[in-house]
């Protein structure tokens, strides 16, 4: 009956199919607030500094990040300072996380815009990072946040272990199933799982209801992830370029389940391609078209929606609410996302 209950639940959300601006409907106040003050706390007395922080700040992109903060510390408690500044400290982090990433991927572009490091070099744009991470350490000193501290450290610390661990993998090009979840949870999950941590911590609700909410971030952050990589094999008209883990060599869910059902010939061949000629538009649409008849695309998506009906489940404990609404509408357009 539950899981019939949570599969009913599933369709009623696909069918609302709400836009972003609907779904924060019940913290629009706090997200238009949160706005000013993270812009405010931006600005620095560096001429350089300052015009990269300008430049960054408008370029922001859905802010669903610090709408699962004040989501989950609505449907967890009371919405308080504590949650702006548990906000302001994610933000700096994920920030921090994608300037540093730019420059360790060699991208000149994030979201249709400049990257820092391609318009003010690698050197700014450590630097520039490092800065962001120390805003985020002073803030929740300055604050007395240290459990919110505590729980956005780690984020830091499983981020970068997962780059790590996939840095290590990758090289090999023998990622298994395991390894691959381990990653995406370490990379992406933690960062959302740390959101919703931070937003429970934040509203005074007590340490149960923290580590459920913890659990339900990286539920949601797993397939989140699955979402983004399952982009590898859809349209090139929407989500990222088709093809692109491929032809940096990354291993995915659905490339990997498809090596794992195929001859020791096939599997050979298969990275060969990916190993030596990901750089040739014709081999990766070759890898993507034997990926799709291997059933590999519905494999993930198989994966992606059994950590959306966990994090459902998890939500339902939660007393109702509209911010638990809302909560769920967003694990929903996280899956139903076009890019």
């Amino acid at each position: 009956m539950v899981a019939y209950n949570l599969q009913l639940q599933c369709l009623l959300l696909q069918f609302m199919n709400l836009t972003l601006e609907e779904i924060k409907t019940p913290i629009t106040k706090e997200m238009d607030e949160f706005e000013v003050k993270f812009r405010a706390s931006m600005k620095t007395n560096v001429f350089l500094l300052d015009r990269v922080m300008s430049y960054i700040v408008k370029r922001k992109g859905k802010q669903m990040r610090p709408m699962f903060v004040f989501l989950s510390a609505g449907a967890s408690g009371i919405i308080s300072e504590s949650t702006f500044t548990g906000a302001s400290l994610i933000e700096l982090l994920h920030t921090a996380s994608l300037v540093h990433d730019d420059v360790v991927d060699s991208a000149n572009y994030r979201r249709g815009f400049f990257s820092v490091n391609a318009l003010w070099k690698n050197k700014a744009a450590v630097l520039v990072g490092d800065f962001l991470l120390s805003k985020g350490l002073l803030l929740s000193l300055e604050n007395n946040e240290y459990e919110l501290l505590r729980i956005v450290s780690n984020a830091v610390k499983e981020m970068s272990e997962g780059e790590l661990l996939q840095f290590e993998k990758a090289r090999r090009l023998d990622i298994t199933e395991e390894i691959y979840y381990e990653i995406i949870r370490q990379k992406t999950a933690s960062l959302i799982a740390s959101c919703c941590a931070v937003g429970a911590s934040s509203s005074g609700a007590p340490k149960d209801v923290v580590t459920c909410m913890k659990e339900f971030g990286e539920n949601v952050g797993m397939a989140f992830q699955i979402k983004d990589d399952l982009f590898d094999y859809g349209d090139d008209e929407i989500g990222k370029p088709l093809g692109i883990d491929i032809k940096e060599k990354k291993m995915t869910l659905p490339l990997i389940y498809a090596l794992s059902k195929s001859s020791w010939l096939e599997k050979r061949k298969i990275i060969g391609i990916v190993s030596s000629e990901s750089h040739k538009p014709k081999k990766v649409k070759e890898v993507i078209e034997y990926v799709k008849a291997s059933g590999g695309i519905e494999y993930a998506k198989e994966s992606m929606n059994r950590y959306h009906q966990k994090a459902l489940t998890i939500l339902q404990d939660l007393p109702d609410s509209t911010y638990k609404d809302s909560l769920k509408h967003l694990v929903q357009f996280t899956i139903d996302r076009k890019n």
